[in-house]
């Protein structure tokens, strides 16, 4: 066909060889590649190769663990812990592979794949995690042999044991075959779940006919207002996009208030049941579910059961972390909202006031604290965004810091494939001149990425399985029509360094068991490297190295500077309670019962109540993600966790202090630093970890308040 005959005359005969060529051919998800590190390659795989690929990888699973079971031999810690470890191995890499587009590039192809796959894994999960002769050796090596192991092999014991114990291995038959079907069917509402969220937040784009309504945005975001307009369809000339959280970046700059009010409803009202998608049926049966899972287990509410895996270890623990803040952030919180009404309501403040007879609406909010910071602070975003260029924060910044911390180099490979053009790899380089991973990164925001910033991997590091990871960031920036640069928000700039934190917590990985290594440990934990990292965005000698203008590569001016620095601490109540409110909604679904779970049309008021029980009922101050759209909670893995966010921030700002008293890009501190937390994954005690590094007993909960400018 490719020479441009007519099918009607092929012959049969080079017809059973065409055939025969593509039975022959082997699935490249089912091979080891034979790019460096290992790296999947994007110019072999077609996604007709995925759910073959499954199959295959699922099954060898299965023979891998009925080797392990039907092994006559004494279970001991090589035969069945090292063995188990070492199964999945194939179905790793191809789940791995799979996963990141579903997230990163999600095709309607994809998409019918993944409903394929997921009973499919979710089987094999229930099969292996109530698998009775598996357990029994587990159990044999756990009771027998436990404490005459050490280190890592020891940690690996433990953790496959509780692992397994959790999941349900010493329930009753009749408690496991209920436990099974729960999971199964979470597993479907959650695909459900990820199809319908980025599709409800790609359809909420506001459409603007007229360039004038647009007014108040500088030229480079009408230009990616009209870009995104083409993109999506070209319904009107001009289209506002909505991000992932509730409040959206553009509401600063529009002077155009009914337009700010339709930006936030759309943003509010995604997937609430106001249009053609509603995500609350999904959240009630979940919660309802989970909550039934964790009175399976004992537990009475699935926060209890959750949290027991965690630093916080119960729910109690975590509420007192967070009424000591909510004590706190309350006035400040007040007096920020009270300011800001004020500034909004005096015409001699500003040339666009609100009428008198109109109250500050949350659309309004970021529209005149800018315009406050500006009168206050003499500062803008537009002011300072020409000196964040993506690629420079990137090259100049995140990798520079790490670079002067850590003694990594980055050097870039164009030879490696990628699953989209807007990608960049790097291969990193440790200051011995060995080639530690591979890192690629995908900064730009398209219809087929879901929302957010994340960080993941192809591979993961592990001695037992001889590989070296293979890291990636994905962040949704908008991408500059061609021949513009791409210029980013100060937020931006801090996301790039935070997701580049995770990052580190897996290039610089050192251990045995791929099980342990990375980002594998508790959740309120997982993101000290991350949230620790961005403070290496406002040391000076980094920010003066990728803070240059786009067009003369000059710093960023020192008076600039030092106003610019000065904002990032203005009016941070607001940040702080929409995290709060959103952390807090989180819980209260999870503290439920399966009998007081409100019905999907109770949902919105459920949450409203919510947040007036512990005082964060705020209109001025929504949560970070409402209920129907959060997906950290509903499709990602922090249910009953999104307050680690805050917990690890606390973490984060000790480790700052640490490195600010010791020095911050001395290779010695950042060298410690690798070698007690960043290098160590899941191997040893988290407490005992960050102690080790920081000296202290007990994290400093005082210092948060101070970091964000709301204490002394």
């Amino acid at each position: 066909m490719t020479l441009g005959i007519s099918a009607a005359v092929l012959s049969a005969s080079m017809m059973q060889l065409t055939s025969c060529k593509e039975v022959q051919r082997e699935n490249p998800l089912l091979q080891e590649s034979t790019l460096p590190f290992g790296a999947p390659d994007f110019s072999k795989i077609q996604t007709s190769d995925y759910l073959p690929a499954f199959e295959a990888a699922i099954q060898q699973t299965r023979d891998e663990i009925a080797k392990i079971t039907d092994n006559p031999e004494p279970a001991t810690f090589e035969n069945t812990i090292v063995a188990f470890e070492e199964s999945g191995k194939t179905l790793d890499r191809v789940s791995r592979v799979f996963y990141a587009l579903v997230e990163a590039d999600k095709t309607p192809e994809l998409s019918d794949i993944e409903k394929k796959v997921t009973p499919m894994l979710t089987d094999l999960a229930n099969e292996i995690s109530f698998n009775k002769a598996l357990f029994g050796r587990i159990r044999q090596v756990y009771d027998s042999k436990h404490d005459a192991l050490q280190g890592e092999d020891q940690k690996l014991l433990e953790e496959t044991y509780k692992d397994f114990v959790r999941n349900g291995a010493l329930l009753a038959d009749d408690k496991m075959a209920r436990m099974k079907e729960i999971n199964m069917r979470i597993s479907e509402l959650q695909t459900e779940w990820g199809d319908i969220l980025p599709d409800a937040t790609n359809d909420a784009v506001v459409w603007v006919d007229n360039e004038a309504d647009l007014s108040g945005l500088s030229e480079a975001d009408i230009a990616q207002c009209a870009k995104d307009a083409e993109s999506r369809g070209g319904k009107a000339p001009y289209a506002i996009v909505i991000v992932n959280t509730t409040q959206q970046p553009l509401l600063a700059s529009l002077d155009n208030r009914d337009l700010r009010r339709k930006v936030y409803e759309a943003s509010i009202h995604r997937a609430d049941g106001t249009d053609k998608y509603n995500t609350f049926p999904l959240v009630v049966e979940i919660a309802k579910l989970r909550a039934e899972q964790a009175e399976i287990m004992g537990y009475p509410n699935y926060a209890s059961y959750s949290l027991d895996n965690t630093m916080a270890k119960t729910p109690d623990n975590v509420y007192a972390f967070l009424e000591n803040l909510i004590s706190q952030y309350r006035p400040k919180a007040d007096a920020e909202t009270k300011a800001i009404g004020d500034f909004a309501h005096n015409p001699s403040l500003t040339s666009n006031p609100l009428p008198p007879t109109s109250q500050l609406e949350p659309y309004d909010r970021f529209y005149y604290s800018a315009k406050m910071k500006k009168q206050l602070l003499d500062i803008s975003d537009d002011e300072v965004k020409p000196y964040f260029n993506v690629d420079s924060v990137l090259l100049n910044g995140v990798f520079y810091a790490a670079n002067r911390a850590y003694g990594l180099t980055f050097k870039e490979r164009t030879d490696i494939p990628m699953y989209h053009p807007d990608m960049k790899a790097f291969e990193v380089v440790d200051k011995d001149g060995k080639s530690r991973a591979l890192f690629y990164c995908d900064y730009y925001r398209r219809p087929t990425k879901r929302g957010g910033a994340w960080m993941d991997g192809f591979q993961k590091q592990s001695r037992q399985w001889n590989q070296q990871p293979i890291i990636f960031n994905v962040c949704n920036s908008a991408k500059a029509p061609e021949g513009q640069p791409s210029l980013i928000t100060w937020d931006e700039v801090t996301t790039m360094f935070h997701e580049f934190g995770h990052a580190l917590h897996g290039i610089l990985s050192d251990c045995q068991y791929n099980r342990l290594s990375g980002t594998s440990v508790a959740r309120d934990f997982v993101e000290l490297p991350s949230q620790f990292n961005e403070s290496f965005a406002t040391i000076p000698e980094v920010f003066d190295h990728y803070a240059r203008h786009y067009k003369t590569g000059e710093p960023m001016p020192a008076e600039l500077k030092e106003r610019m620095l000065k904002s990032i601490n203005f009016q941070t109540a607001y940040a702080l309670g929409e995290n709060l409110a959103a952390t807090c909604v989180d819980l209260a679904w999870h503290m439920l019962s399966s009998d007081q779970i409100p019905t999907a049309e109770e949902a919105a008021a459920f949450q409203t109540e919510a947040l007036n029980n512990v005082g964060l009922l705020d209109v001025q101050i929504p949560p970070r993600y409402y209920t129907s759209y959060f997906n950290h909670v509903w499709g990602g893995g922090y249910a009953a966790g999104y307050y680690s966010y805050l917990w690890t921030e606390v973490l984060a700002v000790n480790v700052a202090d640490v490195f600010a008293q010791r020095g911050a890009l001395k290779p010695e501190t950042g060298q410690e630093f690798r070698d007690k937390i960043l290098s160590r994954g899941n191997t040893g005690d988290l407490m005992q970890m960050f102690t080790d590094f920081t000296g202290m007993k007990q994290p400093d909960a005082s210092s948060l308040l101070k970091a964000r400018g709301l204490a002394n």
